[in-house]
Protein backbone atom coordinates (compact mmCIF):
# COMPACT_ATOMS: atom_id res chain seq x y z
CA UNK A 1 0.00 0.00 0.00
CA UNK A 2 1.33 3.19 -0.78
CA UNK A 3 -0.30 6.82 0.52
CA UNK A 4 0.54 8.07 -3.81
CA UNK A 5 -0.49 5.36 -5.83
CA UNK A 6 -3.56 5.27 -8.06
CA UNK A 7 -5.08 2.44 -5.88
CA UNK A 8 -4.86 4.76 -2.33
CA UNK A 9 -5.19 8.36 -3.06
CA UNK A 10 -3.08 11.75 -4.04
CA UNK A 11 -4.22 13.77 -1.05
CA UNK A 12 -5.76 17.35 -1.47
CA UNK A 13 -5.13 19.77 1.11
CA UNK A 14 -8.10 21.60 -0.20
CA UNK A 15 -10.39 18.52 0.66
CA UNK A 16 -8.87 18.25 3.73
CA UNK A 17 -8.89 21.94 4.87
CA UNK A 18 -12.81 21.58 3.75
CA UNK A 19 -12.97 18.54 5.96
CA UNK A 20 -11.39 20.34 8.87
CA UNK A 21 -13.73 23.19 8.83
CA UNK A 22 -17.03 21.08 7.94
CA UNK A 23 -16.18 18.86 11.12
CA UNK A 24 -14.80 20.77 13.65
CA UNK A 25 -17.28 23.74 12.38
CA UNK A 26 -20.73 22.81 14.19
CA UNK A 27 -18.16 22.76 17.83
CA UNK A 28 -16.70 25.62 16.66
CA UNK A 29 -19.22 28.58 15.85
CA UNK A 30 -21.58 27.85 18.80
CA UNK A 31 -20.66 27.94 22.68
CA UNK A 32 -20.67 24.28 22.96
CA UNK A 33 -17.20 24.84 25.10
CA UNK A 34 -16.54 28.39 26.43
CA UNK A 35 -12.72 29.50 26.80
CA UNK A 36 -12.02 32.01 29.51
CA UNK A 37 -9.41 33.93 27.84
CA UNK A 38 -11.88 34.75 24.60
CA UNK A 39 -13.72 37.68 26.73
CA UNK A 40 -10.61 39.71 26.42
CA UNK A 41 -11.33 39.82 22.43
CA UNK A 42 -15.06 39.93 21.66
CA UNK A 43 -15.73 42.18 24.59
CA UNK A 44 -13.45 44.64 23.33
CA UNK A 45 -14.21 43.93 20.02
CA UNK A 46 -17.98 45.01 20.83
CA UNK A 47 -16.52 48.10 22.63
CA UNK A 48 -14.94 48.87 19.39
CA UNK A 49 -18.23 48.79 17.35
CA UNK A 50 -19.72 50.85 20.29
CA UNK A 51 -17.00 53.67 20.47
CA UNK A 52 -15.44 53.70 16.84
CA UNK A 53 -12.11 53.59 18.12
CA UNK A 54 -10.79 50.46 16.55
CA UNK A 55 -7.04 50.58 18.06
CA UNK A 56 -7.82 50.95 21.78
CA UNK A 57 -8.92 47.57 23.64
CA UNK A 58 -11.08 47.39 26.90
CA UNK A 59 -12.21 45.24 28.72
CA UNK A 60 -16.02 44.32 29.74
CA UNK A 61 -15.66 46.86 32.88
CA UNK A 62 -14.16 49.61 30.88
CA UNK A 63 -10.39 49.06 31.86
CA UNK A 64 -7.79 49.37 29.34
CA UNK A 65 -6.16 46.66 28.24
CA UNK A 66 -2.90 46.62 26.45
CA UNK A 67 -1.42 42.85 27.06
CA UNK A 68 -1.95 41.49 24.00
CA UNK A 69 -1.10 43.46 20.18
CA UNK A 70 -4.62 44.11 17.80
CA UNK A 71 -4.41 41.01 15.64
CA UNK A 72 -7.15 39.01 17.18
CA UNK A 73 -8.94 41.86 18.12
CA UNK A 74 -9.23 43.05 14.68
CA UNK A 75 -10.10 39.20 13.90
CA UNK A 76 -12.67 38.95 15.99
CA UNK A 77 -14.29 42.74 14.76
CA UNK A 78 -14.13 41.64 11.21
CA UNK A 79 -16.40 38.89 12.07
CA UNK A 80 -18.79 41.21 13.68
CA UNK A 81 -18.64 43.49 10.53
CA UNK A 82 -18.91 40.83 8.09
CA UNK A 83 -21.73 38.23 10.18
CA UNK A 84 -22.91 40.83 12.87
CA UNK A 85 -22.09 40.42 16.60
CA UNK A 86 -22.76 36.47 17.13
CA UNK A 87 -21.12 33.59 18.71
CA UNK A 88 -20.60 32.31 15.05
CA UNK A 89 -19.06 35.47 14.15
CA UNK A 90 -16.78 35.60 17.02
CA UNK A 91 -15.07 32.60 15.65
CA UNK A 92 -15.53 31.93 12.13
CA UNK A 93 -11.98 33.55 11.24
CA UNK A 94 -10.24 31.48 13.92
CA UNK A 95 -12.01 28.18 12.25
CA UNK A 96 -10.78 29.23 8.68
CA UNK A 97 -6.90 30.05 9.98
CA UNK A 98 -7.36 26.46 11.35
CA UNK A 99 -8.25 25.37 8.11
CA UNK A 100 -5.21 27.39 6.21
CA UNK A 101 -2.67 26.50 8.49
CA UNK A 102 -3.42 22.91 7.58
CA UNK A 103 -2.45 24.39 3.82
CA UNK A 104 0.22 26.18 4.76
CA UNK A 105 2.13 23.06 6.22
CA UNK A 106 1.06 21.52 3.10
CA UNK A 107 2.73 24.00 0.88
CA UNK A 108 5.79 23.75 2.96
CA UNK A 109 6.51 20.44 2.84
CA UNK A 110 6.23 20.62 -1.38
CA UNK A 111 8.33 23.62 -0.94
CA UNK A 112 10.85 21.47 1.12
CA UNK A 113 10.76 18.22 -0.39
CA UNK A 114 8.30 18.28 -3.76
CA UNK A 115 6.90 14.92 -2.46
CA UNK A 116 3.05 14.79 -2.55
CA UNK A 117 3.15 12.11 -0.24
CA UNK A 118 5.45 13.73 2.40
CA UNK A 119 3.08 16.62 2.02
CA UNK A 120 -0.22 14.92 2.01
CA UNK A 121 1.13 13.09 5.51
CA UNK A 122 1.86 16.05 6.59
CA UNK A 123 -1.79 17.94 6.46
CA UNK A 124 -3.63 14.71 7.52
CA UNK A 125 -1.17 14.86 11.00
CA UNK A 126 -1.80 18.45 11.10
CA UNK A 127 -5.68 18.35 10.63
CA UNK A 128 -5.72 15.59 13.69
CA UNK A 129 -3.46 18.18 16.11
CA UNK A 130 -6.01 18.39 19.24
CA UNK A 131 -4.02 21.60 20.29
CA UNK A 132 -5.04 22.99 16.59
CA UNK A 133 -8.91 21.70 16.65
CA UNK A 134 -9.50 23.45 20.05
CA UNK A 135 -7.53 26.60 19.15
CA UNK A 136 -9.21 26.95 16.07
CA UNK A 137 -12.50 27.00 18.19
CA UNK A 138 -11.81 29.45 20.47
CA UNK A 139 -11.61 33.48 19.43
CA UNK A 140 -8.04 33.78 21.19
CA UNK A 141 -4.53 34.63 19.60
CA UNK A 142 -3.21 30.98 19.33
CA UNK A 143 -4.54 29.85 16.45
CA UNK A 144 -3.64 33.04 14.06
CA UNK A 145 -0.18 32.73 15.46
CA UNK A 146 0.37 29.42 14.12
CA UNK A 147 -0.99 30.36 10.63
CA UNK A 148 1.16 33.26 10.69
CA UNK A 149 4.29 31.49 11.82
CA UNK A 150 3.43 28.23 9.26
CA UNK A 151 3.00 31.13 6.54
CA UNK A 152 6.46 32.13 7.73
CA UNK A 153 7.33 28.31 7.26
CA UNK A 154 7.10 28.68 3.68
CA UNK A 155 9.56 31.72 3.35
CA UNK A 156 11.74 29.39 5.36
CA UNK A 157 11.23 26.50 3.17
CA UNK A 158 11.96 28.62 0.12
CA UNK A 159 15.34 29.38 1.90
CA UNK A 160 16.46 25.89 2.94
CA UNK A 161 15.60 24.65 -0.40
CA UNK A 162 17.15 27.49 -3.02
CA UNK A 163 19.94 29.23 -1.06
CA UNK A 164 20.67 31.95 -1.94
CA UNK A 165 19.25 31.64 -5.26
CA UNK A 166 15.70 32.15 -3.53
CA UNK A 167 12.92 33.70 -5.29
CA UNK A 168 11.88 36.78 -3.59
CA UNK A 169 8.15 35.86 -3.23
CA UNK A 170 9.68 33.83 -0.17
CA UNK A 171 10.87 36.33 1.34
CA UNK A 172 7.97 38.10 0.91
CA UNK A 173 6.18 35.85 2.39
CA UNK A 174 9.11 34.96 5.46
CA UNK A 175 8.46 38.97 6.64
CA UNK A 176 5.14 39.83 6.42
CA UNK A 177 4.08 36.44 8.05
CA UNK A 178 6.64 37.26 10.62
CA UNK A 179 5.13 40.68 11.07
CA UNK A 180 1.80 39.32 11.39
CA UNK A 181 2.72 37.40 14.00
CA UNK A 182 4.08 39.90 15.72
CA UNK A 183 0.66 41.78 15.78
CA UNK A 184 -0.93 39.08 17.06
CA UNK A 185 1.58 37.48 19.86
CA UNK A 186 4.14 39.91 20.36
CA UNK A 187 7.88 38.63 21.13
CA UNK A 188 7.47 35.02 21.07
CA UNK A 189 6.82 35.00 17.19
CA UNK A 190 9.61 37.67 16.91
CA UNK A 191 11.84 34.96 19.15
CA UNK A 192 11.05 32.15 16.93
CA UNK A 193 11.48 34.29 13.64
CA UNK A 194 15.08 35.38 14.72
CA UNK A 195 15.76 32.14 15.66
CA UNK A 196 14.87 31.04 12.72
CA UNK A 197 16.73 33.67 10.72
CA UNK A 198 20.35 33.23 12.65
CA UNK A 199 19.80 29.31 12.05
CA UNK A 200 20.06 30.30 7.93
CA UNK A 201 22.67 32.63 8.27
CA UNK A 202 25.49 30.48 10.21
CA UNK A 203 24.28 26.76 9.95
CA UNK A 204 27.16 24.92 8.28
CA UNK A 205 25.50 23.01 6.11
CA UNK A 206 23.81 25.45 3.31
CA UNK A 207 24.77 29.41 4.78
CA UNK A 208 22.38 32.18 3.68
CA UNK A 209 24.21 35.09 2.89
CA UNK A 210 23.56 38.08 5.19
CA UNK A 211 22.56 39.88 1.41
CA UNK A 212 20.34 37.57 0.86
CA UNK A 213 18.22 37.67 3.89
CA UNK A 214 18.59 41.45 3.85
CA UNK A 215 15.69 42.33 1.34
CA UNK A 216 14.76 45.49 2.35
CA UNK A 217 11.85 46.22 0.22
CA UNK A 218 9.58 43.04 2.02
CA UNK A 219 11.99 44.12 5.36
CA UNK A 220 10.19 47.99 5.73
CA UNK A 221 7.19 46.74 4.51
CA UNK A 222 6.96 44.34 7.32
CA UNK A 223 8.48 46.35 9.72
CA UNK A 224 5.34 49.08 9.32
CA UNK A 225 2.70 46.36 9.28
CA UNK A 226 4.73 44.79 13.04
CA UNK A 227 4.94 48.08 14.41
CA UNK A 228 1.94 50.36 13.67
CA UNK A 229 -0.31 49.59 16.34
CA UNK A 230 2.56 49.83 18.75
CA UNK A 231 3.52 53.37 17.46
CA UNK A 232 0.02 53.98 17.31
CA UNK A 233 -0.80 53.39 20.91
CA UNK A 234 2.03 55.53 22.03
CA UNK A 235 1.35 58.37 20.61
CA UNK A 236 -2.72 58.06 21.80
CA UNK A 237 -1.53 55.99 25.37
CA UNK A 238 2.02 57.13 26.18
CA UNK A 239 4.50 54.54 27.39
CA UNK A 240 1.96 53.23 30.23
CA UNK A 241 0.94 51.00 27.79
CA UNK A 242 4.02 49.71 27.39
CA UNK A 243 4.89 48.68 30.77
CA UNK A 244 1.27 46.16 30.57
CA UNK A 245 2.35 44.75 27.25
CA UNK A 246 5.93 43.81 28.21
CA UNK A 247 4.71 42.52 32.00
CA UNK A 248 2.42 40.13 30.41
CA UNK A 249 5.59 39.19 27.35
CA UNK A 250 7.76 38.44 29.82
CA UNK A 251 6.94 39.49 33.25
CA UNK A 252 4.21 37.76 35.01
CA UNK A 253 5.25 35.10 31.94
CA UNK A 254 8.69 33.86 32.52
CA UNK A 255 9.52 31.89 35.51
CA UNK A 256 12.93 32.27 37.35
CA UNK A 257 12.62 28.95 40.00
CA UNK A 258 14.76 26.07 38.49
CA UNK A 259 11.99 23.34 40.08
CA UNK A 260 9.29 25.08 38.01
CA UNK A 261 11.11 25.22 34.83
CA UNK A 262 12.75 21.95 34.79
CA UNK A 263 8.50 20.55 35.54
CA UNK A 264 7.23 22.54 32.61
CA UNK A 265 9.67 21.09 30.74
CA UNK A 266 9.22 17.65 31.24
CA UNK A 267 5.49 18.73 30.86
CA UNK A 268 5.70 20.17 27.71
CA UNK A 269 8.11 17.45 26.12
CA UNK A 270 4.82 14.87 27.63
CA UNK A 271 2.33 17.01 25.64
CA UNK A 272 4.33 17.34 22.60
CA UNK A 273 4.32 13.24 22.34
CA UNK A 274 0.75 13.10 23.30
CA UNK A 275 -0.36 16.03 20.76
CA UNK A 276 0.63 13.51 17.88
CA UNK A 277 -0.30 10.48 18.72
CA UNK A 278 -1.13 8.01 16.96
CA UNK A 279 1.38 9.47 14.16
CA UNK A 280 4.34 8.74 16.43
CA UNK A 281 3.47 5.53 17.54
CA UNK A 282 3.90 4.41 13.57
CA UNK A 283 7.62 5.47 13.95
CA UNK A 284 8.92 4.39 17.05
CA UNK A 285 10.55 0.91 15.33
CA UNK A 286 12.57 2.15 13.08
CA UNK A 287 12.88 5.77 14.03
CA UNK A 288 16.67 5.73 14.96
CA UNK A 289 17.66 4.65 11.16
CA UNK A 290 15.36 6.47 9.42
CA UNK A 291 16.52 9.58 11.42
CA UNK A 292 20.25 9.02 11.11
CA UNK A 293 19.41 8.69 7.28
CA UNK A 294 17.38 11.95 7.27
CA UNK A 295 19.75 13.82 9.41
CA UNK A 296 22.15 12.52 7.00
CA UNK A 297 20.09 13.70 3.54
CA UNK A 298 18.48 16.73 4.42
CA UNK A 299 20.69 18.29 7.46
CA UNK A 300 19.67 21.84 6.99
CA UNK A 301 15.71 20.84 7.51
CA UNK A 302 16.26 18.48 10.17
CA UNK A 303 18.13 20.57 12.04
CA UNK A 304 16.09 23.49 11.47
CA UNK A 305 12.89 21.17 12.77
CA UNK A 306 14.68 20.30 15.77
CA UNK A 307 15.80 23.48 16.77
CA UNK A 308 12.65 25.37 16.13
CA UNK A 309 10.90 22.19 18.30
CA UNK A 310 13.56 22.54 21.37
CA UNK A 311 13.25 26.67 21.19
CA UNK A 312 9.09 26.23 21.58
CA UNK A 313 10.33 23.76 24.55
CA UNK A 314 12.42 26.05 26.29
CA UNK A 315 10.12 29.16 25.77
CA UNK A 316 7.03 26.91 27.24
CA UNK A 317 9.33 25.74 30.02
CA UNK A 318 10.14 29.45 30.72
CA UNK A 319 6.41 30.40 31.73
CA UNK A 320 5.38 30.55 34.95
CA UNK A 321 2.29 28.46 34.08
CA UNK A 322 2.31 26.45 31.16
CA UNK A 323 -0.53 25.55 28.48
CA UNK A 324 -0.28 22.86 25.55
CA UNK A 325 -1.10 25.91 23.17
CA UNK A 326 1.85 27.39 23.47
CA UNK A 327 3.74 24.24 21.38
CA UNK A 328 1.24 24.58 18.83
CA UNK A 329 3.38 27.35 16.65
CA UNK A 330 5.85 24.84 15.64
CA UNK A 331 3.35 21.55 15.29
CA UNK A 332 3.09 22.22 11.66
CA UNK A 333 7.29 22.08 11.04
CA UNK A 334 6.92 18.93 13.42
CA UNK A 335 4.60 17.90 11.04
CA UNK A 336 6.31 17.70 8.15
CA UNK A 337 9.47 16.09 9.96
CA UNK A 338 6.99 13.68 11.62
CA UNK A 339 5.68 13.14 8.07
CA UNK A 340 9.02 12.62 6.36
CA UNK A 341 10.23 10.50 9.20
CA UNK A 342 7.21 8.17 8.50
CA UNK A 343 7.33 7.69 4.70
CA UNK A 344 11.05 6.94 4.63
CA UNK A 345 10.40 4.21 7.38
CA UNK A 346 7.20 2.97 5.33
CA UNK A 347 4.73 3.12 7.77
CA UNK A 348 1.91 2.39 5.17
CA UNK A 349 3.38 -1.41 5.55
CA UNK A 350 2.02 -1.56 9.12
CA UNK A 351 -1.41 -2.16 8.12
CA UNK A 352 -1.94 -3.66 11.49
CA UNK A 353 -1.04 -0.55 13.69
CA UNK A 354 -2.88 1.20 11.74
CA UNK A 355 -6.29 -0.64 11.49
CA UNK A 356 -6.09 -0.48 14.94
CA UNK A 357 -5.78 3.27 14.96
CA UNK A 358 -8.36 3.64 12.26
CA UNK A 359 -11.11 1.03 14.88
CA UNK A 360 -10.26 2.78 18.09
CA UNK A 361 -11.26 6.04 16.58
CA UNK A 362 -14.40 4.68 14.91
CA UNK A 363 -15.52 3.11 18.50
CA UNK A 364 -15.35 6.04 19.86
CA UNK A 365 -17.27 8.00 17.22
CA UNK A 366 -19.70 5.28 17.39
CA UNK A 367 -19.88 5.79 21.37
CA UNK A 368 -20.19 9.22 21.07
CA UNK A 369 -23.23 8.89 18.36
CA UNK A 370 -24.99 6.69 20.41
CA UNK A 371 -25.20 8.74 23.91
CA UNK A 372 -26.10 11.81 21.29
CA UNK A 373 -29.24 10.24 19.78
CA UNK A 374 -30.39 8.98 23.06
CA UNK A 375 -30.15 12.29 24.77
CA UNK A 376 -31.45 13.70 21.70
CA UNK A 377 -34.10 11.66 21.49
CA UNK A 378 -34.74 11.92 25.53
CA UNK A 379 -34.66 15.74 25.43
CA UNK A 380 -36.22 16.45 22.09
CA UNK A 381 -33.92 18.40 19.54
CA UNK A 382 -34.15 20.14 16.15
CA UNK A 383 -34.60 18.27 12.96
CA UNK A 384 -30.95 20.05 11.95
CA UNK A 385 -29.35 18.30 15.37
CA UNK A 386 -30.84 14.93 13.55
CA UNK A 387 -29.64 15.82 10.34
CA UNK A 388 -26.18 16.14 11.80
CA UNK A 389 -26.28 12.73 13.41
CA UNK A 390 -27.12 11.15 9.83
CA UNK A 391 -24.31 13.00 8.25
CA UNK A 392 -22.01 11.48 10.87
CA UNK A 393 -23.55 8.11 10.91
CA UNK A 394 -22.71 8.24 7.25
CA UNK A 395 -19.14 9.42 7.27
CA UNK A 396 -18.65 6.98 10.09
CA UNK A 397 -19.69 4.23 7.62
CA UNK A 398 -17.68 5.50 4.95
CA UNK A 399 -14.73 5.90 7.41
CA UNK A 400 -15.11 2.01 8.41
CA UNK A 401 -15.47 1.09 5.03
CA UNK A 402 -11.78 2.03 4.15
CA UNK A 403 -10.69 0.62 7.66
CA UNK A 404 -12.08 -3.02 6.71
CA UNK A 405 -10.73 -2.87 3.20
CA UNK A 406 -7.56 -1.34 4.56
CA UNK A 407 -7.45 1.42 2.00
CA UNK A 408 -6.69 5.03 2.64
CA UNK A 409 -5.71 3.93 6.21
CA UNK A 410 -4.11 7.55 6.80
CA UNK A 411 -7.07 9.30 5.94
CA UNK A 412 -9.61 7.13 8.04
CA UNK A 413 -7.33 8.00 11.13
CA UNK A 414 -7.23 11.68 10.59
CA UNK A 415 -11.02 12.57 9.65
CA UNK A 416 -11.78 9.59 12.50
CA UNK A 417 -10.14 12.08 15.15
CA UNK A 418 -12.21 15.29 13.40
CA UNK A 419 -15.45 13.40 13.11
CA UNK A 420 -15.04 13.49 17.29
CA UNK A 421 -15.50 16.76 17.31
CA UNK A 422 -18.58 16.48 14.47
CA UNK A 423 -20.32 13.95 17.21
CA UNK A 424 -19.34 15.80 20.22
CA UNK A 425 -21.77 18.70 19.00
CA UNK A 426 -24.50 17.30 18.84
CA UNK A 427 -24.41 15.91 22.38
CA UNK A 428 -22.97 18.89 23.70
CA UNK A 429 -26.10 20.98 22.16
CA UNK A 430 -28.76 19.77 24.66
CA UNK A 431 -25.92 20.57 27.49
CA UNK A 432 -24.48 23.96 26.60
CA UNK A 433 -27.30 25.79 23.72
CA UNK A 434 -28.80 27.91 23.90
CA UNK A 435 -25.89 29.41 25.88
CA UNK A 436 -26.57 32.64 28.36
CA UNK A 437 -25.85 35.10 25.91
CA UNK A 438 -28.95 33.54 23.35
CA UNK A 439 -31.05 33.47 26.24
CA UNK A 440 -30.77 36.70 27.15
CA UNK A 441 -31.08 38.14 24.25
CA UNK A 442 -34.30 36.44 23.63
CA UNK A 443 -35.58 37.49 26.86
CA UNK A 444 -34.87 41.04 26.07
CA UNK A 445 -36.52 40.93 22.69
CA UNK A 446 -39.73 39.39 25.18
CA UNK A 447 -39.52 42.15 27.42
CA UNK A 448 -38.67 44.61 24.64
CA UNK A 449 -36.17 46.70 26.73
CA UNK A 450 -35.01 49.55 25.87
CA UNK A 451 -31.35 50.14 25.20
CA UNK A 452 -30.91 53.32 25.96
CA UNK A 453 -29.81 52.73 29.99
CA UNK A 454 -26.42 50.88 30.76
CA UNK A 455 -26.57 47.67 32.48
CA UNK A 456 -24.17 46.49 35.42
CA UNK A 457 -23.50 43.04 34.99
CA UNK A 458 -22.60 40.72 38.27
CA UNK A 459 -21.28 36.84 37.99
CA UNK A 460 -18.78 35.05 35.87
CA UNK A 461 -16.82 36.97 33.43
CA UNK A 462 -17.13 34.73 30.82
CA UNK A 463 -20.80 34.48 30.91
CA UNK A 464 -20.57 38.28 30.61
CA UNK A 465 -18.84 38.30 26.75
CA UNK A 466 -21.79 35.70 26.09
CA UNK A 467 -24.34 37.78 27.23
CA UNK A 468 -22.37 41.11 26.21
CA UNK A 469 -22.22 39.03 22.45
CA UNK A 470 -25.80 37.95 22.51
CA UNK A 471 -27.18 41.93 23.41
CA UNK A 472 -24.81 43.30 20.91
CA UNK A 473 -23.10 46.44 20.28
CA UNK A 474 -26.75 48.70 20.92
CA UNK A 475 -26.84 47.83 24.86
CA UNK A 476 -24.21 48.67 27.01
CA UNK A 477 -23.16 46.05 29.79
CA UNK A 478 -20.76 47.05 32.72
CA UNK A 479 -18.86 44.13 34.40
CA UNK A 480 -18.94 45.36 38.16
CA UNK A 481 -15.79 44.28 40.47
CA UNK A 482 -15.97 41.27 42.47
CA UNK A 483 -15.37 43.04 45.76
CA UNK A 484 -16.64 46.13 46.41
CA UNK A 485 -19.85 45.68 44.02
CA UNK A 486 -22.31 46.95 46.32
CA UNK A 487 -21.47 50.19 46.51
CA UNK A 488 -21.25 50.66 42.46
CA UNK A 489 -25.21 49.17 42.19
CA UNK A 490 -26.60 52.29 43.44
CA UNK A 491 -25.56 54.25 39.42
CA UNK A 492 -27.64 51.16 37.52
CA UNK A 493 -31.22 50.75 36.92
CA UNK A 494 -31.02 47.57 35.21
CA UNK A 495 -28.90 44.32 36.72
CA UNK A 496 -27.96 41.06 34.96
CA UNK A 497 -27.28 38.99 38.04
CA UNK A 498 -25.89 35.59 38.64
CA UNK A 499 -28.06 33.31 41.13
CA UNK A 500 -25.01 32.84 43.78
CA UNK A 501 -24.62 36.60 44.18
CA UNK A 502 -29.11 37.21 45.14
CA UNK A 503 -28.30 37.00 49.09
CA UNK A 504 -25.51 38.92 48.67
CA UNK A 505 -27.76 42.29 47.94
CA UNK A 506 -31.11 43.77 48.71
CA UNK A 507 -32.88 42.78 46.08
CA UNK A 508 -36.25 44.55 47.51
CA UNK A 509 -36.09 47.85 45.39
CA UNK A 510 -36.34 45.63 41.92
CA UNK A 511 -38.46 44.16 39.52
CA UNK A 512 -37.25 40.61 39.05
CA UNK A 513 -37.11 37.83 36.25
CA UNK A 514 -35.18 35.09 35.47
CA UNK A 515 -33.61 35.71 31.83
CA UNK A 516 -31.27 32.88 31.59
CA UNK A 517 -31.19 28.98 32.79
CA UNK A 518 -28.51 27.05 31.95
CA UNK A 519 -26.98 23.29 32.76
CA UNK A 520 -24.94 23.68 35.61
CA UNK A 521 -21.40 22.21 35.41
CA UNK A 522 -21.73 20.43 39.09
CA UNK A 523 -25.68 19.55 37.93
CA UNK A 524 -24.52 17.65 34.72
CA UNK A 525 -24.41 13.87 36.12
CA UNK A 526 -27.78 14.19 38.06
CA UNK A 527 -29.21 16.16 34.42
CA UNK A 528 -28.13 13.54 32.49
CA UNK A 529 -29.09 10.68 34.90
CA UNK A 530 -32.86 12.26 34.75
CA UNK A 531 -33.27 13.05 30.98
CA UNK A 532 -36.29 11.87 29.87
CA UNK A 533 -38.35 11.85 33.03
CA UNK A 534 -41.15 13.64 33.25
CA UNK A 535 -39.90 15.95 36.05
CA UNK A 536 -36.32 16.75 33.96
CA UNK A 537 -37.38 20.22 33.66
CA UNK A 538 -38.16 20.94 37.73
CA UNK A 539 -34.82 19.37 38.39
CA UNK A 540 -33.07 21.52 35.86
CA UNK A 541 -34.87 24.38 37.02
CA UNK A 542 -34.25 23.56 40.82
CA UNK A 543 -30.54 22.37 40.24
CA UNK A 544 -29.20 24.44 37.02
CA UNK A 545 -27.66 28.08 36.79
CA UNK A 546 -29.74 30.89 36.71
CA UNK A 547 -29.20 34.59 35.72
CA UNK A 548 -31.54 37.13 36.66
CA UNK A 549 -32.93 40.56 34.89
CA UNK A 550 -33.47 42.88 37.92
CA UNK A 551 -34.93 46.53 37.02
CA UNK A 552 -34.82 49.10 40.17
CA UNK A 553 -38.41 50.08 40.79
CA UNK A 554 -38.94 53.72 40.39
CA UNK A 555 -40.06 55.94 43.80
Amino acid sequence: MSISTSDSYHISPWVIMLAFAVLVGPFALSFHMHYPDEMYYTDAAVKMLQNGDYLTTYLGSGELRFKKPIGTYWTVLAGFKLFGVTPLASRFFFLIAGALSIGFTYWTARVLFDDRKIAGLSALIMASNPVLIFSATRSIPDVLLVLTMTASAVGFAGLIRFGDATPKKYLWILYISLALAFEVKGLPAAALGGFGLIYLLFNPWKKISFKTILHLPSILVALFIALFWFAAMWKIHGPTYLDSFLEDQVGTRVASRYLLISQNGFLAVGILLLIFAPWVIFAFSSVKKTVVNLRKEDPVFFWFAILWGLAILAMGAMTSKFYERYLLPVAPVLSILLACILVRSGFESKRIALKIASWFFLAVNSIVWLFSLWLNINLEAPFLIYAQLLIGLLILLYLGRLTISARKLPKAISYGFMLLFFMISTGTFQISLPDQGQQVKAFAAEENIDPAKKIGFLGNLHTSSKIRIGLGPDYEMIDLPGYGYRAELIDYDRLIIEDKYLDSIDTSGYQMKAASLNWASRAIPDLLKNAGNADFKQILEEKGQKYYWLERIPD
